[in-house]
C-alpha cells in the first residue's frame, strides 16, 4: 500500500501543479486549449444535430406507415444535387392506368393510391387570410388508407365525388392554423389558385421537420386537379402509394408491383427498372448514409482542430520545460528519477488537455441546446459523444505531452542546476 499511496500522492500533486499553472496563466492556457475546445465542441454539436435530425426524419417517415411502398418515376435525391442523370430524365412517367393495373393484378396489395402533387406557385385563400406554403395533391379516395393519413375532423371525399371531380378538399392542420385560426373550417369555401373548394375534412396532425410537411397539404380529387394543373399529368405523372395486405408482405408487394410495371413498360429481363421504389426503410437507410458522410466530414474537421490543439499543448509544455529547468535539476538532485519527471510533465499535459476537453464539452452542450431552441432542427445530446470528446482530449494530451516529458527527463541534473 505504501507504494500505491506514493503513486497516488505524486499524481495528485502533479495535477494540482498543472491546475495552478493554468490558473496563473489563464490567457496562455486558453489559447493553448482553443483547438481542443473547438474540436470537442464540434464533435458534440455535430453528433447531437445528426442524431436529432435522424430521429425526426425517421419519425416523420414512419408516421406514414412502416409498410408504405411507393412507386415513382425518379430516385430520391436529398438536397437536389444538380441536373438529373440522363437515364432518369428519359424515364416515362407513371400513370393512373399503371396504378389501376397494380390494383387489379397485385393480390398482395390492399390499397393503391395514385397521387399528383404541386408544391410551388400555390396560393390558398380564405377571405382575408392566405398561405403560399401549401402543397396540393390530386388523389383518389384510397389516399388515407394507402398513406396511413386519416381525417381527424369531418370526412374524406367519396368515390362518387372523385368520379365527378367535385370541388371538395381535405386540409392539413397547418392550413387550418393559417386560414382558420378562430373558426371551424368544415363547410367553409377556400380558393386554391382562384378556384373555389369546399372544406369537408381536416387531416390528422403528422408534424414534420419543416413547414412543408404533411400538415401543409391539401388533398383534392385528381380529376379537378388535372383541370387546374394540366401540365403536371404530362411532366410529373403520378406517384403510386401502396400498402400490402399484411405487414410481412412488403417484399412481396414490391415484387408484384415491380413486375407489373416492368411488363407494362416492355422491359426485358436484362434491362434495369426505369422507375424507382421507395419504402420508409430504404429512404431512412439512404438518409443515414448521407448524414453519415456529413458526420465523417465534420469529424475530420474536428480531428484537425484536436491536432492543432495538441501541437499547442506540446509547445506550452516545451516552454514549461525550459522555464522550469532549474526546478527539474533540484528535483533530480533530491532523488527524483527520470520516470518521476516524465510522469510529472505527462500528467500536466493530460490535465491541460482535459481542462480544454471539459470546456469543449460545456460549449458543445450549450450550443446544441441553443440550436435546438432557436431553429427547426431538433438536437439529441449523446452521452457517448460527450465521453468520447473528453476521452480523446485526454489522449491528445498524453500523445503530445510525451515528447516534452521525455525532453525534461533527459536533462542532465548538474547542467539543469546551473541553468539561469
Amino acid at each position: 500500500m505504501g507504494r500505491l499511496d506514493a503513486i497516488v500522492a505524486a499524481w495528485r500533486e502533479n495535477v494540482l501543479t498543472a491546475l495552478r499553472t493554468i490558473r496563473a496563466q489563464k490567457l496562455r492556457s486558453f489559447l493553448t486549449c482553443l483547438g481542443i475546445i473547438i474540436g470537442v465542441a464540434t464533435v458534440i454539436v455535430m453528433v447531437s444535430l445528426v442524431q436529432g435530425f435522424n430521429r425526426s426524419f425517421i419519425a416523420q417517415f414512419q408516421n406514414f406507415g412502416a409498410t408504405l411502398v411507393q412507386f415513382q418515376r425518379l430516385d430520391d435525391r436529398f438536397g437536389g444535387g444538380g441536373p438529373l442523370p440522363e437515364a432518369q430524365r428519359l424515364r416515362p412517367v407513371l400513370t393512373l392506368a399503371d396504378a389501376e393495373a397494380i390494383r387489379e393484378y397485385a393480390p398482395a396489395i390492399a390499397y393503391v393510391s395514385p397521387e399528383r402533387w404541386v408544391t410551388t406557385n400555390v396560393e390558398v385563400r380564405y377571405r382575408g387570410n392566405r398561405t403560399n406554403n401549401a402543397s396540393v395533391g390530386g388523389v383518389t379516395h384510397y389516399y388515407p388508407e394507402a398513406n396511413n393519413h386519416f381525417v381527424s375532423h369531418g370526412r374524406f371525399f367519396t368515390a362518387g365525388e372523385e368520379l365527378h371531380s367535385a370541388p371538395v378538399a381535405a386540409i392539413g392542420t397547418g392550413i387550418v392554423e393559417a386560414l382558420f385560426p378562430h373558426v371551424d373550417p368544415l363547410g367553409r369555401e377556400i380558393e386554391i389558385n382562384g378556384r373555389p373548394f369546399r372544406v369537408i375534412g381536416v387531416m390528422e396532425k403528422k408534424g414534420g421537420l419543416f413547414d412543408s410537411g404533411a400538415d401543409q397539404q391539401i388533398e383534392i380529387p385528381v380529376g379537378i386537379f388535372d383541370r387546374i394543373w394540366p401540365d403536371v399529368k404530362r411532366t410529373y405523372g403520378c406517384v403510386i402509394a401502396t400498402v400490402p395486405k399484411k405487414p410481412e408482405w412488403v417484399n412481396l408487394a414490391i415484387e408484384e408491383g415491380t413486375q407489373i410495371l416492368r411488363e407494362r413498360r416492355g422491359l426485358s429481363f436484362s434491362q434495369p427498372n426505369n422507375f424507382a421504389v421507395r419504402t420508409p426503410e430504404r429512404t431512412i437507410r439512404t438518409f443515414r448514409q448521407i448524414t453519415g458522410g456529413v458526420s465523417a466530414a465534420m469529424l475530420v474537421i474536428a480531428g484537425i482542430s484536436l491536432i492543432i490543439g495538441g501541437v499547442g499543448v506540446m509547445n506550452i509544455m516545451l516552454m514549461n520545460v525550459t522555464q522550469r529547468t532549474r526546478e527539474i535539476g533540484v528535483r533530480r538532485a533530491l532523488g527524483a528519477r527520470r520516470a518521476d519527471i516524465r510522469q510529472q510533465f505527462v500528467t500536466e499535459a493530460i490535465t491541460l488537455a482535459l481542462v480544454g476537453g471539459a470546456t469543449g464539452v460545456l460549449v458543445g452542450v450549450g450550443l446544441s441546446h441553443l440550436v435546438g431552441a432557436l431553429s427547426p432542427f431538433t438536437t439529441s445530446i449523446s452521452l457517448w459523444a460527450v465521453a468520447a470528446g473528453f476521452g480523446v482530449s485526454g489522449l491528445v494530451g498524453f500523445f503530445f505531452g510525451t515528447y516534452p516529458a521525455y525532453r525534461a527527463a533527459k536533462l542532465d541534473p548538474i547542467e539543469a542546476l546551473r541553468y539561469e
